[in-house]
C-alpha cells in the first residue's frame, strides 16, 4: 500500500486503529453525562425543601453521580461500552425518576416539579442513539417516557412535551450514527479496492518488465533456431498470451469500443484495457505498465483501427500471420504501431485500391485517425513486412491536466 492508501487510513483511524468515524459523538456522550449530572445535584440542591425525604433523595444523587464519573472511560468508545452498561445507566435513571415521586411532597409532584435525575435521563437515551442507532434510542426514550407519566401520575402537558422532545433527540441522533457507520462501511471497500488496485498495477508493471519480455525473446529465439528450440517458442508463446489476459482482468472491466466511445467522450480511458483482448497466439501485444490515457471517444476509435490494421493482416497475409502491436505513451500523443510479418507490398497499391473504390485503409484507418486530428502512416517494402504507425495527439482542451490527475492518483 502507498503512502497515499496509508495517509487516508491514518486520517479515518482513531488512535486504537480502528475506524472512528463516531468517536466524536461517544465523546459528546460521555461530556453530557457528566454535565448533566452536575446539573442535577446542583438543582436539587436549589429545591432540597421540596423534598420529603431528602436523605434518601441524596443518597441517590451520590450513586448516580458516582456511577456516571465511575463510567466515563467506559462510555468514552463503542468498544468499552456494552448494552449491559447502557442498561444499567437507563436502569439508574428510571429509578431516580420513580424514586422522585416518594421522595418529593406530593403537592410538588401534582405542580410538575422536575424529576431527581432531571435531563440526566437524555444521556441514556443518547447511549443507546450511539451505540445501536434510532430503534433502539426510541426504545429507551419510551422507557424513560413512561417512567415520567408514572411518576407524574398520570400524562401532563409537560412531561408530553419532554418526551418527544426526548424520542426526536434519539432518534434523530440515532439516524445520524446509522449514516456514519454506512460511510465508514463505504469508506473501508474504497481503501481496500484501491489497495487490491494499487498493487495488481504494481504486479502488472513488474510481470510485464521482466517475465513478458523473457517469454518474448524466449519465443522469438526459439522460432529462429526452430528443431525443439521452436516447441519451447511455442509453449512460450501460449504462457505469454495467457499472462497478458490474466494483466489485462487485473486491470479492470473491459469496456466493448461503442461503449466506451457512448460514455462521456472526453473521460480518461486506459488505452491498455481495451487493446490487451487482441492479444493472442498470433498477436503479441507490447504496452507500458502504467496507465496509457485518452478521452474515451479517442481510445474507441484508436482500438478500432487498430483492428482494422489486423483485419488487413488476416486478409492479405493469412491466419497464420505473426503481427506484433507496439503502445507508446509519449509525452504529447500516444502512439500505436501495428507490425506484421508478411511478403509486404507496393505502396502504390494503396492509391490503385482508393480509386478501385476498396476503402479499408483510407476509411477505417487514416478516416478514424484524421477525426481524432491523428494520423496514420503505413511502411511496407517487399519482402519485409508491413507496419502501420497510429498517432493519436493529446489535444482535447483539459484532458492532459485530467490524464495527469488520474496518473499520478493510479500511482500512488
Amino acid at each position: 500500500m502507498g503512502r497515499t492508501d496509508s495517509a487516508i487510513r491514518k486520517r479515518a483511524e482513531g488512535p486504537g486503529g480502528s475506524f472512528s468515524v463516531e468517536q466524536p459523538l461517544w465523546i459528546a456522550v460521555s461530556a453530557f453525562r457528566l454535565l448533566t449530572v452536575l446539573y442535577a445535584v446542583g438543582r436539587y440542591a436549589e429545591h432540597e425543601q421540596h423534598y420529603v425525604n431528602q436523605v434518601g433523595a441524596w443518597i441517590y444523587l451520590g450513586v448516580l453521580t458516582a456511577w456516571t464519573l465511575g463510567t466515563v472511560k467506559v462510555f468514552w468508545s463503542k468498544a468499552n461500552c456494552s448494552r449491559r452498561w447502557l442498561a444499567v445507566d437507563l436502569a439508574l435513571v428510571v429509578l431516580g425518576i420513580l424514586l422522585t415521586r416518594t421522595f418529593d411532597a406530593h403537592r410538588w409532584v401534582v405542580g410538575g416539579d422536575v424529576t431527581l435525575p432531571t435531563i440526566r435521563a437524555a444521556g441514556s437515551v443518547l447511549g443507546f442513539a450511539v451505540y445501536g442507532g434510532w430503534l433502539p434510542a426510541a426504545v429507551a426514550g419510551l422507557v424513560v417516557g413512561v417512567a415520567n407519566i408514572v411518576e407524574a401520575g398520570k400524562p401532563t402537558s409537560t412531561n408530553v412535551h419532554n418526551i418527544v422532545l426526548l424520542l426526536l433527540a434519539g432518534v434523530a441522533i440515532g439516524f445520524v450514527v446509522e449514516l456514519a457507520r454506512r460511510s465508514e462501511e463505504t469508506l473501508a471497500r474504497a481503501l481496500e479496492i484501491q489497495a487490491a488496485t494499487r498493487e495488481r498495477e504494481r504486479l502488472a508493471r513488474d510481470i510485464h518488465d521482466g517475465v513478458l519480455q523473457v517469454l518474448t525473446l524466449v519465443k522469438r529465439r526459439g522460432a529462429e533456431l526452430g528443431g525443439e528450440a521452436a516447441e519451447i517458442a511455442a509453449l512460450a508463446g501460449e504462457q505469454e498470451v495467457a499472462l497478458r489476459a490474466l494483466i489485462a482482468e487485473g486491470l479492470g472491466p473491459v469496456p466493448s469500443p461503442r461503449s466506451a466511445a457512448d460514455a462521456d467522450p472526453d473521460a480518461p480511458q486506459d488505452l491498455r484495457v481495451l487493446l490487451a483482448p487482441l492479444s493472442g497466439t498470433r498477436v503479441s501485444v507490447a504496452q507500458p505498465g502504467t496507465p496509457v490515457l485518452l478521452p474515451a471517444r479517442a481510445a474507441a476509435e484508436l482500438r478500432a483501427a487498430v483492428g482494422a490494421a489486423l483485419e488487413n493482416v488476416r486478409r492479405h497475409v493469412g491466419e497464420q500471420a505473426q503481427a506484433w502491436i507496439l503502445v507508446e505513451d509519449e509525452p504529447e500523443a500516444v502512439v500505436v504501431s501495428v507490425r506484421d510479418d508478411g511478403p509486404g507490398f507496393d505502396q502504390a497499391r494503396l492509391g490503385q485500391a482508393e480509386r478501385e473504390g476498396r476503402l479499408g485503409v483510407s476509411q477505417s484507418i487514416r478516416g478514424r485517425l484524421r477525426d481524432l486530428g491523428g494520423t496514420a502512416e503505413i511502411f511496407s517494402a517487399a519482402g519485409q513486412g508491413t507496419e502501420v504507425e497510429l498517432r493519436v495527439p493529446k489535444t482535447v482542451p483539459g484532458q492532459r491536466a485530467r490524464n495527469q490527475k488520474y496518473s499520478q492518483e493510479g500511482q500512488r
